[in-house]
């Protein structure tokens, strides 16, 4: 039975999850609803081991930060989806700031005229981008870094520190991960003032496209690391010689990027209906269920890496993917929003909307002084974790009046960010040597990419 375990045998087996979701569109075949998310969610599956081979395979030949760029870039690629087609539908439906602002908050909820549903339009792009980006990390990082600790005892994953006291074990990432996560330290800041214009425009879309295309050329510059180890199927077509190993790579991209973009849609459209007919609003399913489909083949990838004790590898994955979601996806949305409004415009949300970007921002605020000292503890990712679900549960319960507080959504949603700013700041504050060496280390990646030697070099406690 040892053929079973042949690399070639794992890819063929791994297609077949994806055989029927294939069979489905080539005959048009129309499933019921949970059919619909078995065949996808199995497709989605498939695809997510597919795309990890391919990044793994990828870092033969190019720097292993871009190939982990190309497959966050894929592996969220439904959620640009589904983003572009809410800012599309507010474009050809004329949702202006200008427009917007004449209709009442109840008038664009209730959507009974082709500008209000414009209008509210708008406003699920945004809440699909914030619930996404929250997910993330709410979800995302705090889970994968409690993952990583479990794994270790079988992975003996040598990332992961023992320390005595309570939860206190953590996940140590590698220092080149720096510049990413100055990067995204700057989006984040650039985030907080996005509300203050009013919508999404062209200055948002030129800093924080311009922000991802200059991270880009930075890690294309970046050496190639031969030093780690691969095993079973990246080890496989790492020793295929060229052209080969390139193509493989390619058609692993293609495929998995194929299967994710047309699956994640019905599977998270059938997760929003089987959440409908349970009673669960709308604008909550679009905020937090079908981004939490769309994240699905991300959460997956990381999760093979971490498998294989690289979670150095999946944590690179999960800053990049959130990385590209809060540059890219929000610089995009408003390049597609002019495009069906066909004019320069800016994509209008209300005032709920901007709480929720404020709220989004100020968690990777936290987020990012947790990882600013290259470590993540499982205590870290608990507290992570129980912001993210507090507020979505004390939201829900809000929105359906199962409880009666004396404050409203939109208040909680300010409070959080408070909350999340607070935290933040003291800990860059008690870390702020830490936050040095993470500047001075992303600046000698600056520096290397321009020819010039690194003068960073000294290490923090």
């Amino acid at each position: 039975m040892s053929y079973l375990r042949h690399p070639l045998v794992q890819v063929a087996v791994t297609v077949a999850l994806t055989a029927g979701w294939v069979g489905a569109l080539l005959t048009g075949t129309s499933l019921g609803t949970l059919a619909t998310v078995a065949v996808s969610g199995l497709a989605v599956l498939g695809a997510s081991f597919l795309l990890a081979w391919g990044a793994e395979t990828a870092e033969k030949d190019v720097p292993r930060a871009f190939a982990i760029a190309v497959l966050a870039v894929l592996a969220v690629a439904p959620e640009y989806a589904v983003d572009a087609l809410f800012a599309w539908q507010a474009g050809a439906g004329g949702a202006t700031t200008e427009a917007c602002a004449a209709l009442t908050a109840a008038e664009i909820e209730a959507g009974a005229t082709p500008l209000a549903r414009a209008c509210h339009d708008a406003n699920l792009a945004i809440a699909n981008m914030t619930g996404a980006n929250r997910i993330l990390i709410g979800i995302g990082w705090a889970g994968i870094a409690v993952f990583t600790v479990w794994r270790a005892a079988r992975t003996r994953d040598p990332a992961v520190i023992d320390r005595e006291g309570t939860l206190a074990d953590a996940v140590r990432l590698d220092r080149d991960i720096a510049t990413e996560i100055t990067f995204l330290f700057l989006a984040t800041l650039w985030a907080f003032f996005v509300p203050l214009g009013g919508g999404i425009g062209a200055a948002d879309t030129i800093f924080l496209v311009g922000l991802y295309v200059a991270y880009i050329g930075l890690v294309l510059k970046s050496d190639i690391d031969h030093e780690e180890e691969h095993v079973g199927v990246p080890k496989y077509f790492q020793n295929w010689s060229l052209p080969w190993r390139p193509m493989v790579v390619l058609l692993l991209f293609g495929y998995s990027g194929a299967m994710i973009f047309t699956a994640v849609e019905p599977f998270a459209h059938g997760l929003e209906e089987i959440g409908l007919n349970l009673g669960i609003p709308g604008f909550f399913m679009i905020q937090w269920i079908a981004p939490l489909a769309s994240e699905s083949p991300e959460l997956i990838v990381v999760a093979v890496l971490v498998n294989k004790a690289r979670s150095t590898a999946g944590f690179n994955a999960l800053i990049s993917s959130k990385l590209n979601q809060w540059t890219l996806l929000i610089g995009t949305i408003a390049v597609v929003y002019s495009l069906a409004l066909g004019r320069y415009g800016v994509l209008p949300f209300d005032a709920r909307q901007a709480a929720e970007i404020w709220i989004t921002a100020g968690q990777s605020f936290f987020a990012l002084s947790i990882l600013v000292n290259f470590e993540i503890s499982v205590r870290e990712s608990i507290v992570l974790f129980a912001l993210f679900i507090s507020q979505v549960l004390v939201e829900f319960a809000l929105i359906r009046d199962l409880v009666v507080l004396p404050i409203t959504s939109h208040e909680l949603l300010l409070g959080y960010t408070a909350v999340y700013m607070l935290a933040g700041t003291a800990l860059f504050v008690v870390r702020r040597r830490s936050l040095l060496l993470l500047l001075g280390l992303a600046g000698d990646a600056v520096r290397t990419a321009l020819g010039r030697e690194p003068v960073h070099t000294e290490y923090a406690d």
